[in-house]
This record gives structure tokens, sequence and C-alpha cells, in this order.
């Protein structure tokens, strides 16, 4: 971790050059944030470097490098938003708003992996909400189509979608729930189930947060159908063609064959039947 921390602070550094990172925010106007961040995420989602410590972190818990596979290695920046000033939602400057991670890819094993880079405070974080985990939560999961959306980003490119493009969306009010604004230090790995409730917290703290974040499905875990239970997710599909192996970079659907979107069975089970 210290060495992906480290390879990832000087990526963005050599990125932003004079400007500190923290307060990219302040020196670049809103169409310039999302055409820089996205510009920043590609890069550094695409570099063999990020790939080798990754994968060193993965088979340093025990993972055998051919049996677990990860979603995009993603880097995220969240910038400081004045709550009087309005600006267009992007998915490269936005808070990820309420959701669970099943709701949009109905993979019941999936494992969540979130980091920061620099030091982060409550204000400046992910939040979860633990007391929802076994409740039903009414959200647009049913309605919701990844097809449309991924077809729609290829056409109009991936700075034209929002962020509330990319997943399904909450439809009641869960304000007084409890909840847990994680702060953990550059260093430190947070992990939790693509099941758990989660939100980023609405960033007023005049610092941009830079964080880490992917997801994985362990193979046996997949196979065997061990997961957390589906209390509330409606859509129609899975998306195993989202996760590649480091070992070799094949897709899990390639693996288990079926399709980079296959039909759902409407239990989280296993996608090989």
């Amino acid at each position: 971790m210290r060495a992906l921390i480290a390879h990832t602070r000087r990526s963005i550094e050599a990125e932003f050059g004079d400007i500190d990172p923290a307060m990219s925010h302040a020196a670049l106007d809103h169409a310039s944030q999302v055409a820089r961040y996205a510009d920043i995420q590609r890069r550094y989602s695409a570099a063999a470097e990020t790939h080798r410590l990754w994968r060193d972190i993965f088979t340093g818990l025990g993972f055998n490098a051919a049996e677990v596979f990860h979603d995009r290695l993603h880097l995220r920046l969240q910038p400081h938003q004045n709550p009087d000033r309005a600006v267009p939602r992007s998915r490269f400057t936005s808070t990820v708003a309420f959701h669970r991670d099943t709701w949009g890819s109905n993979l019941y094993a999936q494992v969540n992996w979130w980091a920061p880079v620099w030091p982060i405070t409550a204000g400046r974080s992910v939040a979860l909400y633990p007391g929802l985990w076994a409740r039903p939560l009414a959200n647009t999961s049913r309605d919701y189509d990844l097809a449309a959306t991924i077809e729609r980003g290829r056409k109009e490119g991936r700075t034209a979608l929002a962020a509330d493009d990319l997943i399904p969306h909450l439809k009641q009010d869960v304000s007084g729930e409890e909840t847990r604004a994680v702060v953990i230090e550059p260093g430190d790995m947070l992990l939790f189930s693509g099941a758990h409730a989660h939100a980023g917290v609405p960033n007023r703290t005049g610092l941009t947060r830079i964080s880490l974040e992917t997801r994985t499905l362990w193979l046996p875990d997949v196979k065997a159908g061990r997961s957390a239970p589906n209390i509330d997710g409606e859509a129609a599909w899975m998306a195993p063609g989202w996760f590649r192996r480091p070992s070799d970079g094949a897709r899990l659907c390639e693996v288990l064959g079926v399709d980079h979107l296959a039909p759902y069975d409407g239990h989280g089970r296993s996608l090989t039947g």
C-alpha cells in the first residue's frame, strides 16, 4: 500500500505540475476540471505500474492472481463544491450519490476497495449506512438500462455522462438513518461488500479529495454462489464483463463462458448455474 500511494502521488503531482492537487478545484473552472480529471484518471488507470502495484496487493493478501478479478483501477478526484453555486453534475467531479453497487452489477460476491491518497476528514470521505444492510429500499434498478448507458458513452464520450447516469437511484428518504463517514490514513484500505448502502460525503472542506478504488470478485465464490443476499436489486442482468483477471487481463465473462452482460436469475447466485 505504501508503494501504491507513493506511485499515485507521484503520478498526480506530475500531472498537475505547479498546481497543488488538493487545490486544483480553485485553479480550474468546472469545464477544465472535468477534462483534466478525466485525462488524469484515464492515464493513471492504464499505467502498467498501477496494475503491477494493485496486483501485488491482491497477491500479498493471499489471492491467487488467476482467481481474483477486478474492475477498473479507479482514481477519483472529488473537488470542494460550494453549496450555493450550482454546477453541472459530471462523473469526473460529482459526489457519488447513495446506492448499493449491486443495484448496478447484480454481482453479490463483489467486494469494494477504497483508499485515500492524501489525509482525509469525515467531511471529505465515503459514508456507509450499516443499518440498511438487510432493509429493502425503493430504487430504480428495475428500469436501469446499463447497455444503453454504455452505448451512449461510446457515442458521446465519457465526459458526456453525468455521475447520476451511471448508477440506479434511491427512491425514498433515508436522511434520518445512521451514517458512518470512514476516516482512515493513506496506506490503509477500506473493504466492504458491494451490497452495503453507501455514498460520497458532500465535500465542503475547501480541499479536493483524492482516493483510489476498485471492486473485486473471487472466482471460487462466484462459482460456488457464495455471496451477500439480494434484498432489493431488480435489474435484469449481471455485469461480469466489468471484471478482469490481473494475471492475464482475461474478462470474467470469458472465463465463465457467459455474455458481457449476462441474464440475471433473480437470486444473485452462481453465474455458472
